[in-house]
């Protein structure tokens, strides 16, 4: 079948007698989904040519029609005129009957002293190294919303909860660097990604190597490589690179998502912290006043597909014995599809943050409510009156007690009845029971003062390269 033209071509050539059926055709076709690594097949077949004529495997005349032939494919793939045959089963069988038809006889020497085993995990590798980079920006765009906007809120006082209860305040320029802090760790963890499958597995061949005199290193160096895989059954086996890449994408998703539901209650009616734009806001087919904050809970919804991937490629590798299996095609649907969502969920991400407008008045109300300055109550205790920290909680606890039977705040009890738990008690006493007081005594650091918090925001924005 090697020799036969048309849809019927078979690159895998003569040991079959008759084409596969209809249905074995579409299981084992690729092409609607690879064809994405189109360029990154261009790019591992000019280094592998060009290796191959510098090691005197190929003629000249031979390298230079298939390069010729490669400027040709590369030109028709970025206009949009390649002709992809699903026939053809994969991109990579796709363009080498390309390049046979541009180049003649040829292009069929390219594919000596390799295999698609090595092909399409180069390939792989490639594109998912530039993806990490493209999804490096997209979450370095979203650190830039973050951080200009808790410069903004430095000391904006809202209530910071445990089990979603109120309970000490904060400021929401803290907030919003805490999402900070977690999205920079996700860049790392990508970056650590991108180091770990940097090494290159052209020249492994099917999975023993060759014995062809060619060059890795060349090869290696080339596409960009830190060095060859050192273990041919290794390299056209491995998708681990894979696997961490998608588990530090579903880490990241898991952030978005989080934040997402922190947007989903603030712009809701009960919390009114926030209100999203209308560009990121949807209407009700039936309820004229509703603003549904629809992006963010796509984000939360999308963040679960992305894990659902990487869950469903480990379980695909985890039985594989060595080396390739046909298992591993769906390997780059998977990797594609998250991706590809991370992307939307980001970039939707910024988009809410950069034009969210905040209720400062409605977030010092809330953080007024709910005994949120009680802490400061008991370290009062503990600095000024020096009772152990344990006997200030238990005096603290009671005034709470007393205040919620009546109704009111702590700084609305009487000086008579806070001194009735503890007599040593006076006036200076008022002064910590403020949110605003509460929120600038929190100097450490890494705490929520304005302070603090507008130190930590200028150094994000002169590290993003934001003016400070």
């Amino acid at each position: 079948m090697g020799e036969n033209t048309g849809e019927s071509q078979k690159m895998w050539g003569g040991r079959f007698a008759a084409r596969p059926g209809d249905i074995m055709e579409a299981i084992n076709a690729s092409i609607d989904v690879d064809r994405r690594m189109a360029e990154e097949d261009v790019a591992g077949s000019r280094a592998h040519a060009d290796m191959l004529v510098e090691m005197e495997i190929i003629s000249e005349e031979d390298h230079e029609a298939i390069q010729a032939g490669l400027d040709a494919v590369l030109g028709e793939i970025r206009d949009g005129s390649f002709p992809y045959n699903r026939s053809l089963e994969d991109i990579h069988m796709n363009i080498e009957a390309r390049l046979k038809e541009l180049a003649g006889p040829a292009a069929g020497r390219l594919h000596t002293a390799r295999s698609r085993n090595d092909q399409v995990v180069t390939d792989f590798r490639l594109w998912t190294r530039g993806a990490i980079d493209e999804a490096d920006n997209a979450i370095t765009d979203l650190l830039k919303a973050l951080a200009t906007r808790a410069a903004e809120h430095s000391g904006t006082i809202m209530p910071g909860f445990t089990h979603l209860q109120t309970a000490q305040p904060v400021t929401l320029g803290h907030h919003l660097l805490a999402y900070c802090e977690m999205l920079n760790r996700d860049r790392r963890r990508l970056s650590a990604a991108a180091i770990h499958l940097n090494e290159c597995p052209l020249g492994a061949a099917a999975l023993a190597g060759t014995g062809f005199p060619i060059d890795r290193d060349m090869t290696s160096e080339a596409l960009g490589f830190d060095r060859p895989m050192a273990n041919s059954l290794d390299a056209v086996s491995a998708r681990d690179f894979a696997l961490e890449t998608l588990a530090a994408l579903s880490i990241s998703a898991t952030h978005l998502s989080r934040l997402a539901e922190e947007v989903v209650l603030w712009t809701s009616a009960q919390f009114g912290f926030a209100s999203l734009s209308d560009a990121w806001s949807t209407g009700s087919s039936i309820m004229p006043q509703k603003r549904n904050p629809d992006a963010a809970e796509l984000i939360r919804g999308k963040a679960a597909l992305i894990t659902a991937n990487f869950t469903a490629l480990q379980g695909a590798v985890k039985a594989l014995p060595l080396a390739y299996a046909k298992d591993l095609q769906d390997d780059k649907q998977l990797t594609f599809a998250a991706f590809d969502t991370f992307d939307l969920c980001v970039r939707s991400m910024t988009g809410m943050i950069e034009t969210i407008t905040f209720h400062p008045d409605a977030m010092r109300e809330a953080a007024s409510k709910g005994f949120s300055t009680a802490t400061d109550l008991a370290d009062f205790l503990v600095r000024e009156l020096d009772l152990p920290f344990r006997e200030a909680h238990h005096v603290t606890g009671a005034l709470v007690a007393k205040a919620e039977n009546e109704g009111c705040d702590l700084s609305e009890l009487s000086l008579e009845v806070l001194q009735a738990a503890e007599p040593r008690l006076t006036e200076a006493v008022f002064e910590v029971l403020t949110v605003e007081k509460s929120a600038a005594s929190r100097t450490s650091y890494g705490g929520t003062a304005p302070e603090r918090v507008s130190e930590q925001a200028a150094q994000w924005k002169q590290r993003l390269g934001l003016e400070a």
